[in-house]
């Protein structure tokens, strides 16, 4: 094993490679996004360009490396890649949970797609310069969403789709859309998947929502309105869809812990650095029993948020059973970000109440993190049946 130290962080990783990894996705961050996440989270600009560099050094899609480089020895573990997630989401949140949703879009058809559709697909959606968008949620089905009512209808080899997916991230500017809709009257047999590419006519888009934090990132509403599809955008079976979609939540949900924690972190630095150098009745504000236990608390949270995700990112690298752990980890993540981001609100005092510092953004941004992908309350609703399942 090797300690790799990067700003405030000490992290173990396996092999040198995986060390350069995180010294280059450090560095990246550091220099590239950090300096304008503020900027264009005010002024609401998606930073295209810079997820396209992160394409092209190879960090937006290292989950999937080995197919990318066609060498199962290129694998990166997910213990690293969610590392590296994190790393991102420190910098600028919007830009790791952009990492995680076109990981979450790409997964159906890299698991479920058939060899044909790999053919024509896989190396667009893998090539670092494509992002997807995950189509689940509907206005009226967002926790139930086995209750969605987008339908396709099949009309021979195809398939016509009408309704409206909500919430999605990357409307309007993904270049593929992964489409859960219903194809039978059964609630979750009767879902599937579909791959619509970004010019399939009848795709249609709602302005961004007005959003408390994430502004750089659009989410909104995308229409299909007779969207005609062949046989061929069909990934897996029909009616396998909530399978797929489920299967590939489990993963998600790590990328949100995963960045969850990079906002915790963000907040916990900052407060670090500011109740180091603000000074009150003679001493700098560190020093007063209050501050020091919140600060400890702070990191206790980060750091078991971090083992957490881990955990499950090891049982996923191995093949182990880690669902009810990956919702485990998005649960503690996310209920760590807000608590700590709230709290590093507090030690900057009336200064953490303004946009002069960065952290009452990163309070805002880490209410979203409860939300998406599962609710905090659904995600109890998973644990507590995994729990039951071992109960006699």
């Amino acid at each position: 094993m090797l300690n790799w130290t990067g700003t405030s962080v000490s992290r173990l990783v396996s092999t040198q490679r995986d060390s350069d990894l995180l010294t280059l996705t450090q560095d990246f961050a550091h220099e590239q996004l950090a300096p304008v996440a503020a900027d264009c989270e005010e002024r609401e600009e998606f930073p295209r360009a810079l997820i396209r560099e992160l394409g092209a050094l190879g960090l937006l899609t290292l989950p999937y490396s080995e197919i990318i480089l066609k060498d199962q020895d290129a694998k990166v573990p997910y213990t690293v890649s969610l590392q590296v997630l994190e790393e991102i989401s420190r910098a600028w949140l919007t830009v790791g949970m952009s990492m995680s949703v076109h990981h979450l879009a790409c997964a159906p058809l890299i698991k479920f797609g058939t060899a044909g559709q790999k053919e024509r697909w896989q190396d667009t959606i893998l090539s670092g310069t494509t992002l997807g968008a995950y189509c689940l949620s509907e206005p009226d089905s967002g926790s139930d969403a086995a209750a969605m009512t987008t339908r396709a209808v099949k009309e021979g080899d195809t398939y016509r789709i009408n309704g409206t997916k909500a919430w999605i991230t990357h409307a309007g500017i993904a270049d593929f859309y992964t489409v859960m809709v219903r194809t039978g009257n059964e609630k979750t047999r009767g879902i599937s998947c579909f791959f619509v590419p970004a010019d399939t006519p009848g795709l249609e888009f709602g302005p961004p929502e007005h959003k408390m934090g994430g502004n750089a990132s659009p989410t909104g509403l995308v229409h299909l309105k007779d969207v005609v599809l062949t046989s061929e955008h069909l990934i897996g079976q029909e009616g396998q869809g909530f399978p797929i979609a489920l299967a590939s939540l489990d993963v998600g949900r790590l990328g949100i812990a995963a960045g969850s924690v990079g906002l915790a972190q963000a907040a916990l630095d900052a407060a670090l650095t500011y109740s180091g150098d603000r000074e009150q009745f003679g001493h700098t504000i560190d020093q007063f029993q209050g501050v020091a236990f919140m600060l400890a608390d702070m990191a206790t949270a980060i750091a078991t948020a971090r083992s957490t995700y881990l955990d499950a990112a090891q049982r996923l690298d191995h093949n182990f059973d880690y669902g009810s752990l990956a919702a485990i980890s998005k649960l503690a993540a996310s209920d760590a970000a807000m608590k700590v981001t709230t709290d590093a609100v507090q030690i900057f005092g009336a200064n953490g109440y303004t946009k002069d510092y960065p952290v009452e953004r990163y309070m805002r941004e880490a209410k979203v993190l409860q939300i998406v992908e599962g609710t905090s309350q659904i995600q109890r609703v998973v644990i507590s049946r995994a729990l039951s399942k071992h109960v006699d």
